[in-house]
């Protein structure tokens, strides 16, 4: 990538991102919605701050340019992207607490337990996760019935048992068995590649795609999740704390295994250059429409936090 596609892929990165900001600073507000009783003040500063502490919003800009290759409407694919992040944000709250991966920090702040309590954290994570399904079920999202099941039951399977929330299921038994490389692949291809996955293919069942291009972004966002750990575990080697905004080095105090621990730095760009390839491969149908989907690529690979 060069340095003006650099530049054109962050100022894109950023402007979605402050869309979707927006979209959630209102949607998490202390106001009532329709068929709610109130929303306790506690839980709902909670819950904004899991969710309205910066990061990057990769997903929801996943979701949105995926839409945008077929032409979708941008509000409706706003809003999935929306939900998105929900889930993800309800996932590191969760992740965070004590019984999970015991973290402090999360994007330089404290994490939500620890800046309330192991209670708020919990019942600000369930609320986010419901609040999620709601967002695309709702008639404000403007989708055909068809699109918002679709969306939710692909939504529900990629953060559920055999997704995401499996992922760390695995996660947390390969602290006491370490897992082979397959084994490896599969806990990060739930734990992380899923929602990533999800956000690609959302884009396509957005748009209305035909099944063949749906499948088409749903393997780039495969591709594209599995680059994303790769890198995670390699900055967790070699970044530091102040750079990431988290704990470092945690995977080899916890004697983790990785695909990092066990091939090398080396070893681990070299498949993560793999990637981005059979990502740009992926995309090539779609010609230029597809540019700023290849730059994620690209960003995604060879990002510093």
């Amino acid at each position: 990538m060069t340095d003006q596609d650099s530049s054109l892929f962050q100022i894109a990165l950023q402007q979605r991102a402050a869309s979707v900001e927006a979209l959630l600073a209102d949607l998490l507000s202390d106001r009532p919605q329709s068929g709610e009783i109130t929303r306790p003040d506690r839980l709902m500063a909670a819950i904004r701050h899991g969710v309205l502490n910066g990061g990057k919003r990769l997903r929801p800009f996943l979701v949105m340019e995926s839409a945008a290759l077929f032409g979708a409407d941008n509000l409706a694919a706003l809003r999935v992207a929306a939900a998105l992040e929900c889930i993800h944000s309800y996932s590191l709250v969760h992740d965070d607490l004590p019984a999970m991966d015991n973290d402090d920090l999360r994007r330089g702040q404290p994490t939500v337990h620890r800046k309330f309590d192991e209670a708020a954290a919990i019942l600000a994570g369930d609320s986010l996760l419901t609040y999620a399904f709601e967002l695309i079920a709702c008639e404000e999202t403007e989708l055909d019935a068809h699109a918002r099941v679709t969306l939710i039951s692909t939504l529900a399977r990629s953060a559920g048992i055999g997704g995401m929330v499996g992922g760390q299921a695995l996660d947390l038994e390969a602290e006491k068995v370490k897992p082979d490389e397959q084994g490896i692949i599969r806990l990060q291809a739930m734990k992380t590649g899923a929602l990533i996955r999800f956000a690609c293919e959302a884009g396509a069942i957005i748009g209305h795609a035909d099944p063949k291009d749906r499948e088409r972004l749903a393997e780039y966002g495969s591709a594209i999740g599995l680059a994303f750990q790769l890198a995670d575990d390699l900055l967790d080697v070699t970044a530091d704390a102040g750079h990431m905004g988290k704990a470092t080095g945690k995977d080899a105090a916890a004697g983790k295994a990785t695909l990092v621990s066990m091939h090398g730095v080396e070893w681990t760009k070299r498949q993560l250059a793999g990637l981005v390839a059979q990502a740009e491969e992926l995309l090539a149908p779609f010609g230029e429409k597809a540019a700023l989907l290849k730059d994620a690529a690209h960003f995604i690979a060879e990002r510093q936090s």
